[in-house]
């Protein structure tokens, strides 16, 4: 048995959590916006939760783009791997809701598509344990190649977040990705487009990790929950809590993943994670959008998961 006093700390002695890809601005129907794009969710969410992840992005030299970072510096996120851009906008999405689920309008091309390599980037890769990534921060080739060159020098785990959005996608790529990755996540839509996965669905996880030589892979259902699914063919599930109160499902997803990694880096049960992500995800749908500024928020679950046992 595990008592968890210290296991929300920053785990250095894992090495880093690193994190590529966008930030952006999403714009509600109501006016309002909030800063999203799913690589920066889950490094909000992590640092939130300790674990002052590093993450590599770009954003334009515009107010948007000074606002991120003078954010990300109250947040208390280190910058050093935040590019600027003098040439492209900062990232923005108009986002849109049919039957309470996102549709999204990606502007194009934006900051984030001229992610580079960096000297700052190449040091800090050197102690990475986990390098997160999703799909479309990859679609231009600059930021495709710009990760390229930074995976060449890990030796970590890859986790990849696979988010596939109309017109900025191809399967094929998104195949390859998955092939390089050692945990991917994805959702119930997103496994049948790419896969025709709809019915059998654990025996199809099971196949997908024998023929990619996955460690696990994680889906995520919306109201029907989640589930991981491991090498060692064994699948753990969860399910949220009836009458949840919803503003949006905006970055569900996102603090999805967040709360996995957090297991991953810091040694928890699978089946203690996936509990654990689908109380985090559920509670963050309540909130507009998928960065939460009140640190209370997290703290809750701090608190809570502190003061739990664990066993292996």
């Amino acid at each position: 048995m595990v008592a968890e006093g210290d296991i929300l700390k920053a785990n250095n002695e894992h090495g880093h959590i690193c994190i590529f890809g966008e930030v952006l601005f999403d714009h509600f129907p109501d006016n309002s916006r909030v800063l999203g794009g799913a690589p920066f969710n889950v490094a909000w969410n992590l640092h939130a939760f300790g674990q002052a992840p590093c993450f590599i992005s770009r954003v334009g030299d515009d107010a948007e783009g000074k606002q991120i970072q003078e954010t990300m510096e109250q947040w208390g996120m280190g910058t050093s791997a935040l590019q600027c851009d003098l040439e492209h906008c900062t990232g923005r999405v108009n986002v849109d809701f049919t039957d309470n689920e996102p549709e999204y309008s990606i502007a194009e091309p934006c900051a984030y598509d001229f992610i580079a390599p960096s000297p700052k980037v190449h040091d800090t890769l050197r102690d990475c344990a986990l390098l997160y990534h999703g799909t479309l921060a990859l679609r231009d080739p600059v930021s495709k190649a710009g990760f390229s060159a930074l995976r060449k020098q890990h030796s970590g785990r890859v986790f990849l977040d696979v988010n596939l959005r109309t017109l900025w996608w191809r399967k094929e790529q998104v195949l390859s990705m998955i092939g390089q990755a050692d945990w991917v996540k994805l959702n119930a839509d997103e496994a049948a487009l790419l896969f025709g996965l709809e019915q059998d669905i654990e025996q199809g996880l099971i196949r997908l990790i024998s023929k990619h030589k996955l460690q696990g892979i994680i889906l995520t259902r919306g109201a029907q929950g989640a589930m991981v699914v491991t090498a060692a063919k064994k699948v753990y599930t969860a399910h949220p809590e009836k009458n949840i109160y919803l503003v949006d499902t905006v970055g569900a997803g996102d603090a999805f993943a967040s709360i996995i990694i957090l297991g991953l880096h810091n040694n928890w049960p699978i089946a203690i994670s996936i509990e654990r992500a689908q109380q985090f995800a559920s509670a963050v749908v309540g909130q507009r959008g998928a960065t939460v500024t009140d640190r209370n928020f997290y703290d809750t679950f701090i608190c809570q998961w502190q003061t739990e046992i664990i066993t292996d």
